[in-house]
């Protein structure tokens, strides 16, 4: 069975208050009402062939319409998510606007069922959030490139 691959960036900034994530709420009906678990590090799937790295920087411009930002790449590792996705994650510090986003769109069958086809946008909405913040919200196994990011951010500080 092939393993489904998706690969992304989590962009981090600094700010007084301590480090900020930018995280991307899913889009779609399933999504639309939910919080816990609805936000997401901009990503998405990538063949086996194509470097995981490649498909981060692809995808970043592919779901937030915006080029990825230049800086050190710090590899956050891989989870297995529920559904059995595995997910490779890199921290980029660098900022940008939430309202600059012209995300990526997918098209479904909605309400299930009619016939008709509806388009959403792959991430709804896109917020900068305080790493506890971003812990209560983010897809569960993702919580781990977050523990990761301040890992690396308690190290390179000590």
């Amino acid at each position: 069975m092939a393993v489904n691959r998706s690969a992304g960036l989590l962009l981090y900034r600094r700010v007084p208050e301590g480090v900020e994530v930018l995280l991307g709420h899913m889009g779609g009906p399933f999504w639309a009402r939910r919080e816990a678990g609805a936000w997401t590090v901009p990503k998405g799937e990538h063949d086996p062939d194509e470097p995981a790295w490649d498909a981060a920087r692809r995808e970043f411009t592919e779901e937030l319409g915006l080029p990825p930002p230049d800086g050190e790449a710090v590899p956050l590792g891989e989870v297995r998510q529920r559904g059995g996705k595995t997910v490779t994650v890199w921290a980029v510090e660098g900022d940008l606007d939430p309202a600059d986003v012209v995300p990526g769109t997918f098209t479904l069958e909605w309400p299930r069922g009619s016939g008709r086809m509806t388009t959403f946008p792959e991430l709804d909405r896109v917020a900068w959030l305080a790493l506890d913040r971003a812990r209560e919200v983010v897809v569960s196994a993702q919580t781990t490139f977050l523990d990761r990011l301040a890992e690396h951010l308690d190290a390179v500080h000590d």
